[in-house]
């Protein structure tokens, strides 16, 4: 039977109204950056003598990785949740400003500060970060363009895996262009080992048995997912953080090839993963034991390892998934592992084998990142001080620097969302499918460039939307997104 476009364009205007009648459809909002706010050093400080200089404070580009602006058009939709495809501020021909940035058809900006944001440490407007891109983009444009195996592998690249795997104090470190793709590339691999192992499809007994936590991030699902259709891996969800659970379920499994994956610190939730007792069924079980520590690397730890290492169980943690899109400031993914293992990922990880690799620009400032985040500690130090004053100020008992406050339904969270773009704040609502039914919530993030007057001010407009009293900090009722 013969369709054409029209039928198409049918078909997906019908999609989208459901979407629409299901409250899910989601909106890309444009935000404006206030101009030259990561280049507000002196020419002194941008020489190359100072190009791996250290600064032992705040200063005043750190502003920029949490204040931002958005236009009065983006304003009215984004207060009205009317869908937007990211066209609020679209010009017409000859609307451009000198410096090529998209002049606003009203005119108007509002100065928002950014409570939604995973620049944990606001490195991604340090001069030191992004002189390294400049630098490297001078000297050698985008750098090769191909995938890491055959082209886009580079000098830069190695020196960014060394120093991750410093940092994690592991053997060995693969670079993946983002942490989703790192995530779909070692479930794809793992799940390979008994594949190869057996030289064909593996009997049941043979497979690999993944055990994963209810509440882990989509990229480990889908990577988990993928490996199950390819008939290589048998997944098991264990309630999250249930401990008893988990030692249930790998008691009673005959696969002797055993992984248990998990967030060290849920990016919706804002809860550790019980990583001591995780090291003791490890011990019990011997299962590979592999976390992904996205929100907690260059955090948490003395010296920014991560979740690993702030529990002192570095040498415990077998795998240990990353990304330089959070507290880095940057962009990419990366696996810490042993030399075996690498050589198995990228022999075997299908988004990290047919993905081109990160522009040098990229690695270069990532590898800078990794310097500015161990040398200037006071970063670490004031994103934590920030937690234990938004405890002080609330009453909360917050674990981290992910605040999740869960409000119940979809229209409440909306309504407190939109209570705080009026006074200034950019904080989204999050809703499902992200998270269950009637446990909308507001996700607070902390930076080490907020200020212990911007959190008093967030917390004067939270009283005013929320109730403090009944609100719930993170969410008990355990769900499986598998």
């Amino acid at each position: 039977m013969e369709v054409n476009g029209g039928a198409w364009e049918f078909w997906v205007e019908e999609a989208l109204s459901k979407l629409q009648s299901l409250n899910v459809l989601r909106s890309l909002r444009p935000i404006h950056l206030l101009a030259g706010a990561a280049r507000r050093s002196t020419s002194a400080e941008n020489s190359p003598s100072n190009l791996n200089r250290v600064f032992d404070g705040p200063n005043k580009w750190d502003r920029a990785s949490v204040e931002v602006e958005i236009s009065e058009s983006t304003f009215r939709k984004w207060l009205h949740d009317v869908p937007s495809s990211g066209d609020d501020n679209d010009v017409v021909d000859g609307d451009v400003r000198a410096n090529d940035k998209a002049e606003p058809i009203d005119g108007k900006l509002r100065k928002l500060i950014v409570f939604s944001g995973n620049d944990y440490l606001g490195l991604s407007s340090h001069p030191m970060v992004s002189n390294a891109a400049i630098k490297a983009a001078q000297e050698h444009g985008m750098g090769p363009r191909g995938s890491a195996l055959i082209c886009g592998y580079t000098t830069y690249h190695r020196l960014l895996e060394s120093s991750l795997a410093d940092l994690k104090r592991k053997e060995d470190c693969l670079l993946c262009p983002t942490g989703f793709s790192a995530n779909m590339a070692f479930m794809t691999a793992v799940g390979n080992v008994g594949l190869l192992v057996a030289g064909g499809k593996p009997s049941k007994d043979d497979r690999v048995a993944i055990f994963s936590d209810a509440l882990n991030h989509a990229s480990i699902i889908d990577g988990i997912r993928l490996a199950e259709r390819q008939g290589n891996v048998v997944a098991f969800v264990y309630r999250h953080a249930d401990m008893c659970h988990l030692d249930t379920l790998l008691s009673s499994c005959p696969m002797k090839k055993r992984v248990v994956v998990t967030d060290s610190l849920f990016s919706m939730d804002g809860d550790f993963a019980p990583m001591t007792e995780l090291v003791k069924l490890r011990k019990k079980h011997g299962f590979l034991f592999v976390i992904d520590d996205a929100h907690a690397t260059f955090v948490c730890g003395k010296n920014g390892g991560g979740a690993a290492e702030m529990f002192n169980c570095e040498a415990d943690v077998d795998i240990c998934i990353g990304t330089l899109s959070k507290a880095a400031g940057c962009h990419g993914g990366f696996i810490a592992c042993s030399k075996k293992w690498k050589l198995l990922i990228q022999s075997r990880g299908r988004s990290f084998i047919f993905s081109t690799s990160s522009p040098v620009p990229v690695a270069a400032a990532a590898h800078a990142a990794v310097n500015v985040a161990k040398n200037e500690t006071w970063r670490r130090s004031a994103i934590w001080k920030r937690v234990q004053e938004f405890r002080e100020l609330t009453g909360f008992p917050v674990e981290s620097h992910i605040i999740s406050l869960i409000v119940g339904s979809e229209n409440k969270a909306l309504q407190a969302s939109r209570h705080l773009l009026k006074l200034g704040f950019h904080i989204t609502a999050i809703r499902p499918p992200t998270v269950p039914a009637h446990s909308c919530r507001l996700r607070v993030t902390l930076s080490a460039a907020h200020t212990k007057d911007d959190l008093r001010k967030l917390t004067n407009a939270l009283a005013q939307c929320v109730d403090f009293q009944k609100i719930q900090v993170f969410n008990s009722n355990c769900y499986s997104k598998l």
